[in-house]
């Protein structure tokens, strides 16, 4: 058993000292055991499948580069240490209210969504936190830390199997595993809901960076808290948090570091563009092709990022 237990310690050990790099984005260290390019070739192959999910492109290409346009401007802004990615962003012929990214830098927003906006800093602010996961690389610390996880608790469960069945280790061992288990899958619960707030984080910095008013990526919360409805759990079994949650950490934010951003011309909203440029066209289409005016997201009442779903399929595909 001391054997077994050594080279669990030794493998996991070697994990993390393989697996931890320095964020670009947020400057912290993170477990990312999957290469860059090795993100971009996941985004690439699952993207066309999404498009198809969510009904396909927005018929209207004026719309579309409006999108494109704004994307672009927020990319000025992302990090150095970030490499050249081929990033895209799409307007989906859908009406769930939705928002999600692939890692590598594919971006899509949804017509139910967009049609729910009311300036081009909101439509900048969701933007921009798709921006950040991908920048972030939430996707490869998800899958990163769920094998992590999944491997620590297949060594676990050696070193209880291998040890003497009389033993109070084997005993306590078979009784500890399933709560080691359930409680294991509660944390990662909890990192998806930092990477959201990290997500919003990363987001302001690159408005503001384009010259938006933050405020915006406020406004994206309080329509999310609209239509999301009534909580049905609680926020520590949720993998999102609740949009007042978030929203009271982006007045912080507004109220601190970027307390600058507030009443200045330079910062703008953009109401009237995103009138015409984007809610008037969409006006003119005929409805969604998929899905209607409603939020849908494996069934959870709470309005989160569909970039959790994608990278759950892709780690399971992989």
């Amino acid at each position: 058993m001391r054997r077994v237990s050594t080279l669990a310690f030794v493998l996991l050990s070697s994990l993390l000292l393989i697996g931890c790099t320095v964020n670009p984005a947020t400057g912290a260290r993170s477990l990312t055991l999957l290469s860059w390019d090795r993100e971009v070739a996941m985004g690439v192959e699952a993207a066309p499948g999404m498009v198809a999910e969510f009904g396909g492109e927005t018929p209207d290409a004026q719309a579309q580069a409006y999108v494109d346009e704004v994307g672009a401007r927020l990319l000025e802004g992302i990090e150095e240490g970030v490499p050249e990615l081929p990033w895209e962003f799409t307007l989906l012929d859908s009406g769930v209210i939705n928002a999600f990214a692939l890692p590598g830098g594919q971006v899509y927003l949804s017509r139910g969504l967009a049609d729910k906006l009311s300036s081009e800093a909101e439509m900048a602010g969701v933007i921009g936190h798709e921006i950040g996961h991908v920048t972030a690389r939430h996707g490869n610390q998800r899958i990163s830390k769920q094998f992590g996880y999944n491997l620590g608790l297949l060594l676990a469960a050696i070193v209880v199997g291998s040890a003497d069945e009389d033993s109070d280790f084997k005993k306590y061992g078979e009784l500890g595993l399933p709560v080691i288990a359930v409680g294991g899958n509660i944390v990662l619960l909890s990192y998806g809901r930092d990477e959201e707030l990290e997500a919003d984080m990363l987001g302001i910095r690159y408005m503001a960076r384009a010259g938006y008013n933050p405020v915006g990526q406020r406004e994206v919360m309080e329509v999310l808290r609209a239509a999301s409805g009534p909580r049905s759990q609680p926020e520590w079994l949720s993998t999102h948090p609740e949009s007042s949650t978030r929203i009271a950490r982006i007045n912080e934010l507004l109220q601190g570091e970027y307390a600058y951003t507030q009443n200045s011309p330079e910062y703008v909203m953009n109401e009237s563009a995103y009138e015409r440029r984007m809610l008037a066209r969409l006006n003119r289409l005929g409805p969604p092709s998929h899905g209607s005016q409603r939020v849908s997201l494996l069934e959870n009442p709470v309005l989160w990022c569909g970039h959790c779903r994608a990278e759950a399929e892709l780690a399971l595909s992989e």
